[in-house]
């Protein structure tokens, strides 16, 4: 007969509040090295390469001016450092420096001995215990490659959207631009024009005189008078 499959772990009602006490302990454990449990998980973020302000805040679901008080705590005692990007000065990287990799490390010592403290009071010892977070583990790798990957979609698709729209841009700039015709006037009467501007802005000239008509009746002559005779002596 084939071995009985071992019964199921029993599953806890309330999951989120046994995390959330076990985030308790993770604090006090930080605590030890005058960090907070946002400042640790910070730390532990930036173990894992150079982030922008923006992209901490997102993984940290907190706002950007929670985690920009969080970062200055960490650079005022010089665990973190800033840096600006050579190609966009506005663009603001963070880093772990060689005292913030010191201290994470130290943290992460109390941390686990913390959590080994705690399980020590199973009978089984802490191999269960800590066996029982390799699957936990998995998912949430898991799940961060799932949400990297679909903002790196959005981002994709964001700029195919840009390259689109400079493109229409640019076609419609490059089409030369069309007049619309005017509509065709009625024909009217042409209006007289003078023959040129002279004429038209000369004074009107007086009409010649008309010449006299010839007279139908001829005129009465005078009567002749004789000569007259000189008287004799």
């Amino acid at each position: 007969m084939p071995p009985e499959s071992p019964p199921p772990a029993p599953q806890p009602e309330r999951p989120g509040r046994i995390l959330a006490r076990l985030a308790r302990q993770i604090e006090l454990a930080a605590a030890t090295v005058d960090i907070s449990l946002a400042q640790y998980r910070l730390l532990i973020l930036l173990s894992e390469g150079k982030e922008a302000a923006s992209a901490l805040a997102d993984k940290l679901a907190v706002s950007r001016p929670s985690v920009t008080g969080v970062v200055d705590g960490l650079v005022g005692r010089g665990l973190v450092e800033r840096d600006h990007d050579v190609d966009d000065r506005r663009r603001v990287g963070h880093a772990l420096t060689a005292e913030g990799r010191r201290v994470l490390a130290v943290a992460d010592a109390e941390v686990e001995r913390r959590l080994e403290e705690i399980v020590s009071h199973r009978p089984d010892g802490a191999a269960a215990a800590f066996a029982g977070l390799v699957p936990w583990q998995e998912a949430l790798d898991a799940h961060r490659a799932a949400r990297r990957a679909e903002r790196a979609r959005q981002a994709e698709d964001a700029r195919a959207a840009r390259r689109a729209e400079t493109a229409t841009r640019v076609a419609a700039a490059a089409q030369p631009p069309t007049t619309p015709r005017a509509a065709p006037r009625p024909e009217t009467a042409p209006r007289a024009q003078p023959a040129n501007r002279a004429a038209a802005a000369a004074p009107p000239q007086a009409a010649p005189p008309t010449a006299p008509q010839a007279e139908t009746a001829p005129r009465a002559q005078p009567a002749a008078t004789p000569p007259t005779t000189p008287p004799t002596r």
